[in-house]
C-alpha cells in the first residue's frame, strides 16, 4: 500500500532551479527512439579509428584485476604525462575526462553569483557545470565562426569574472587561433580571473596553434583528453595541467577513486604509442578532405577544420540545417549541429571509416533533394 502522506525530502533551493536534463541527446537514445541502429556514427567526435592494438592488449591484461580500486594517486599515468609535457608530477591531474575537470575546477573556483565567461555556443557541460554550483554565465558571440579573445576578455573586465573557457581548437566550428593569439589573452587576463584553456583537439592542430608549456603562470590552467586521438572515450581519461599550487587545488574536492585501473593502464598504453596517434591524424586528415568534398559536391561549404570533425555551412537558417541534420538521422547516419547563432546554420560531421563516409556521400544528395520537392 502506498503511503501518500509522506513528503518528498527537498532538494536545496539551488538544485531545485535547474533542469533535469542531459546536455547531449546520445546515439543510444535516438537509436532506442528510432527502434534501430545506426549505420555510422558521425556526431559524438569520438575515434572511429579506435585505440591501438597496444591498448586493447593492456585492457585486456588488466580486465582481470578490474575487482581492485584504481591507484588513486593515477602514480604512473601522471608520471608519464608529466614527462612527455616536460613539467613536474605534481603539475598535473589525472580526471574522469575533461567533463569531470571542468566540474572540479568550477567547484574550486565558482560560487554563487560568482561571473563566469564563456562563448555562446561553446561546450555546454562546462555551462552546465557552472549552473550546478550557482555560478552567473556571460556569453560573448563568435565571430567569424571563431571564439573571440578580445570579446571574451572586455565581457572578463566588466562583470569581473573568476574565470574565461576558450576551446582551441574549438568545438563546435573546428576552428582554432594561432598560439599567438592565445599567449597575448593570457597577457592580458584581468586580476584574478583563470583562464580555462580545453585543448581537447590539440592533436589535431596545426603547427603553431599550440603555445608552448609554461607552468609557472597561475591565470591559466590546461586541459586534454585520450578521447579524441587516442580512442579512448568510452575510458574516461583526461588530464589539466599548470602552477603547481593551482593543480593541487583539485586534491581538495576531487574524486581519488574516479580513475579505474583499467582507465589508467590503457591511457598509459596509449600515450605510449605515438606511432598510432600519427597513424589516427592521418586517416582523420583523408576523413576530413573527403567530408569537405561531398559537401561541396552538393552545394554546401565545409568550413577549415583543426579538429576530427567537420562543420558544414548548410548556406541558411537553423531550421534548414535542423531539416538536414533530422534527414541524416532517418537515413541512419548520427549528426549533430552547434546549438547557437550563427554556428546553428551548420551541422557537424565527425571523422569516419571509408565506408561511413560512403553512406554520408550516399545520404546526403538524397536528403537535401527530399527536402527541395525533388
Amino acid at each position: 500500500m502506498q503511503c501518500t502522506s509522506m513528503k518528498r525530502p527537498l532538494e536545496t533551493p539551488l538544485a531545485q532551479g535547474l533542469p533535469a536534463t542531459v546536455p547531449f541527446v546520445g546515439p543510444e537514445a535516438l537509436e532506442r527512439q528510432r527502434g534501430v541502429k545506426f549505420a555510422a556514427r558521425l556526431g559524438a567526435n569520438e575515434s572511429v579509428f579506435g585505440p591501438s592494438p597496444n591498448v586493447i592488449d593492456a585492457i585486456c591484461a588488466e580486465a582481470g584485476g578490474a575487482w581492485m580500486y584504481g591507484d588513486p594517486e593515477s602514480h604512473d599515468l601522471r608520471h608519464a604525462l608529466a614527462g612527455a609535457l616536460g613539467i613536474a608530477a605534481d603539475e598535473v591531474v589525472v580526471g574522469e575526462g575533461i567533463d569531470a575537470l571542468l566540474g572540479y575546477l568550477v567547484r574550486l573556483h565558482v560560487g554563487p553569483g560568482d561571473v563566469v565567461v564563456t562563448s555562446d555556443g561553446a561546450y555546454p557541460t562546462f555551462n552546465y557545470h557552472v549552473a550546478g554550483f550557482g555560478g552567473s554565465l556571460v556569453k560573448v558571440p563568435y565571430i567569424d565562426d571563431r571564439e573571440d579573445p578580445a570579446s571574451l576578455l572586455a565581457a572578463a573586465r566588466e562583470h569581473g569574472a573568476k574565470l574565461i573557457y576558450l576551446a582551441n581548437p574549438d568545438n563546435p566550428m573546428g576552428s582554432w587561433h594561432d598560439a599567438g593569439a592565445i599567449e597575448a589573452m593570457i597577457a592580458d587576463l584581468p586580476e584574478g580571473c583563470l583562464l580555462v584553456l580545453d585543448e581537447a583537439y590539440v592533436e589535431f592542430a596545426p603547427a603553431g596553434a599550440v603555445p608552448g608549456i609554461d607552468v609557472s603562470d597561475p591565470r591559466v590552467v590546461r586541459m586534454r583528453t585520450f578521447s579524441k586521438a587516442y580512442g579512448l572515450a568510452g575510458m574516461r581519461v583526461g588530464y589539466a595541467f599548470g602552477e603547481r599550487e593551482v593543480i593541487r587545488g583539485f586534491e581538495k574536492i576531487r574524486n581519488h577513486f574516479g580513475m579505474s585501473r583499467v582507465s589508467q593502464a590503457a591511457a598509459l598504453a596509449a600515450l605510449a604509442d605515438g606511432a598510432w596517434v600519427e597513424n589516427v591524424r592521418a586517416r582523420v586528415e583523408a576523413a576530413r578532405t573527403r567530408i569537405g568534398e561531398i559537401a561541396l559536391a552538393n552545394g554546401l561549404t565545409p568550413l577549415p577544420s583543426a579538429t576530427n570533425f567537420v562543420t558544414i555551412d548548410c548556406g541558411a537558417g537553423p531550421e534548414f540545417a535542423r531539416a538536414v541534420l533530422d534527414g541524416l538521422v532517418s537515413e541512419g547516419i548520427f549528426v549533430r549541429m552547434p546549438f547557437a547563432s550563427p554556428g546553428n546554420r551548420c551541422i557537424r560531421i565527425s571523422a569516419g571509416e571509408a565506408e561511413d563516409l560512403d553512406r554520408l556521400a550516399e545520404a546526403i544528395p538524397k536528403v537535401l533533394v527530399e527536402m527541395r520537392g525533388g
